[in-house]
């Protein structure tokens, strides 16, 4: 891609060429294995993406797949819940409580007072 400034390509194609740099740069996986936690790990992905001129930031690489599941890995989170604890991804937004009848939702999913709906419970073998 010459004459392409990466920094004007979508996120995700800068981290999947962030990506590809990864393969085989065997300081870079040493320093990301010696990570503390996910906070040291996006120290050095932002260090590597600064020296190829992705200007990729914190908040691109700790929500973009797979970087954002490495992290999660590495900081011993769960990407995905069942039972009582948030369902889904951690990053997902819940969903506004609704009506019952109408379906209209009661509240913005961006209100700080949203209430989370109530939980059905599943006590049923899969």
């Amino acid at each position: 891609m010459e004459g392409v400034d990466p920094k004007t390509l979508p996120v995700m194609q800068r981290v999947n060429l962030l990506l590809k740099a990864l393969n085989g740069a065997k300081r870079t996986n040493e320093a990301l294995a010696r990570c503390a936690d996910g906070e040291a790990m996006l120290d050095v992905l932002q260090q590597a993406s600064a020296k190829l001129g992705l200007g990729l930031s914190r908040a691109d690489l700790q929500n973009t797949p797979p970087i954002r599941d490495w992290i999660w890995w590495k900081n011993k989170e769960a990407l995905l819940t069942i039972g009582d604890n948030k369902p889904g991804y951690q990053q997902d937004v819940r969903k506004a409580p609704r009506d019952p009848e109408s379906g209209v939702a009661t509240t913005s999913p961006g209100d700080p007072g949203a209430a989370e709906p109530a939980r059905k419970r599943f006590f049923g073998l899969f």
